[in-house]
């Protein structure tokens, strides 16, 4: 087990932006995305504000989100950069390896990531990440550069949606096609 202390509201901008897209989706009819919940033991509590200040957690997590596109399993974690270096090791091999065993399942597993310092989201591709990693595995670069990124895979706001990441699954799908 190990243990997690607060750091206050990091990543919950992002997550709120996405469940709300997931809430979009989900009325439209477009999909069924789910946020799972990291399971934790609460060791100290903040009786006057009722927060967890303490905790441990109960097991690895798998990614943030899982459900279905319009019949496709998929499956992401989100993640955020404020530099155009994002470190791999933010991305857990436990995570990887679920991944990994959910495409093998015939599933859609992506990153989605919200680079702070250009107010802009991406598509990760599994098998882009596949490439980086590969990368650091023999001797090379512990993390990947913005200007490395496939260009196709940077989503466009304005399509009705916070975070239009079905664009980047059908581009994702019509590559694997």
């Amino acid at each position: 087990m190990s243990a997690w202390k607060t750091r206050g509201l990091r990543g919950s901008a992002l997550e709120k932006l996405i469940n709300r897209t997931n809430d979009q989706y989900r009325e439209q009819g477009l999909a069924l995305i789910q946020k799972i919940p990291t399971p934790i033991t609460p060791i100290e509590i903040d009786k006057e504000n009722r927060h967890i200040t303490l905790a441990y957690f109960e097991q690895k997590s798998t990614v943030d989100y899982i459900g279905a596109v319009q019949g496709i399993p998929v499956c992401f974690d989100a993640k955020e950069s404020a530099t155009a270096n994002f470190p791999l090791a933010n991305i857990h091999e436990h995570q990887i390896k679920f991944m990994q065993d959910f495409e093998k399942q015939d599933g859609v597993a992506f990153l989605l990531i919200y680079y702070s310092c250009y107010d802009t989201y991406y598509y990760m591709r599994l098998e882009e990440l596949m490439r980086f990693v590969k990368r650091r595995d023999e001797g090379g670069l512990k993390h990947f550069k913005y200007e490395e990124l496939d260009k196709n895979f940077f989503i466009e706001a304005g399509s009705g949606v916070l975070v239009p990441y079905l664009e980047g699954i059908n581009k994702d799908l019509g590559m694997r096609n």
